[in-house]
């Protein structure tokens, strides 16, 4: 039996055969006792993936009959795996019987030689990343369960995008990479690294000015999005192409950008300052204030 989780759920038997799992609420189900796989989950949390706040007259008797069916898809598979454990049902599903635990394993091993031999890891983290179809869970995220696990997961997607290019980077495939590191800076736009990788990229390339001009869209795009500036690791990276220019290098634009930015963290600091001496005379009027009452009251 093979469960796949990362794109749109899907089950396939021993040889291969897609099973087909029919309706949302038998596949939402299926993804919820998966993502948990091995332990019990509550008829109350399966209540809620399925129905949410509005289960129906004899939920549990409907509940029953959704896991008498997928017990019967599963024995189609490979074998029914759904036990029946108070307060719920728990799915136990062996090693690698998920496309969650081959990328799992893959991006370990892959890891565990970047460093040594980076043209080792990079087929295997692009094997890794090859098993994605989707978002994972795509299409079953509708209870908290399946919501938590496909954050997770996506987010060690990110870290695998991430190793990926590292390990590119260590193998002097940083022309290969640009196009890539170009259209995943675009895709998620708020991941700092990616920035970070890019940048790197194009300055092995002799492209500097392309690579300051990446520093310079993402500081716009946090700013704009979330009104901060770049964190210490990208600033960094800044410093260090700067340093590394010849003095004779045009950039203008960047340094501009650079002191306003310096400029606009002073003009912050004044103002909390102000505020905080506004407040603390406000506090002491208020003080003098109820001493006056005080005494008025005596």
């Amino acid at each position: 039996m093979r469960l796949n989780l990362l794109g749109p759920l899907e089950l396939r038997d021993g040889h291969g055969e897609r099973v087909e799992v029919p309706g949302l609420k038998q596949r939402v189900l299926l993804a919820t006792l998966a993502v948990r796989s091995g332990h019990v989950v509550s008829a109350e949390r399966l209540v809620a993936a399925l129905w949410g706040e509005h289960p129906p007259a004899g939920v549990a008797n409907a509940l029953q009959a959704h896991v008498r069916r997928l017990r019967k898809l599963l024995e189609a598979a490979g074998g029914d795996r759904i036990r029946t454990r108070p307060p719920g049902y728990q799915l136990d599903l062996l090693p690698g019987e998920t496309d969650t635990d081959e990328f799992t394993d893959l991006v370990a091993s892959a890891k565990a030689v970047t460093g040594d031999r980076p043209l080792v890891a990079i087929p295997r983290l692009r094997a890794a990343l090859e098993l994605w179809r989707g978002p994972a869970l795509d299409g079953c995220v509708t209870g908290d369960v399946c919501a938590a696990e496909a954050v997770v997961l996506e987010e060690h997607r990110l870290a695998a995008y991430e190793a990926l290019y590292d390990a590119s980077l260590r193998a002097g495939q940083h022309a290969e990479v640009i196009g890539e590191l170009e259209e995943t800076t675009a895709t998620f736009p708020m991941r700092e690294r990616f920035y970070d990788q890019l940048m790197v990229a194009l300055h092995r390339d002799g492209r500097q000015s392309d690579a300051i001009g990446v520093y310079d869209r993402a500081r716009r795009r946090l700013l704009r999005e979330l009104g901060v500036e770049p964190g210490p690791a990208l600033r960094a990276r800044m410093r260090s192409l700067l340093s590394d220019l010849p003095a004779e290098a045009a950039v203008g634009d960047v340094t501009r950008d650079l002191t306003e930015s310096v400029d606009l963290s002073r003009e912050l600091a004044e103002l909390q300052q102000r505020l905080d001496t506004l407040t603390e005379r406000q506090e002491a009027l208020m003080r003098s204030l109820h001493t006056i009452a005080d005494r008025a009251g005596e």
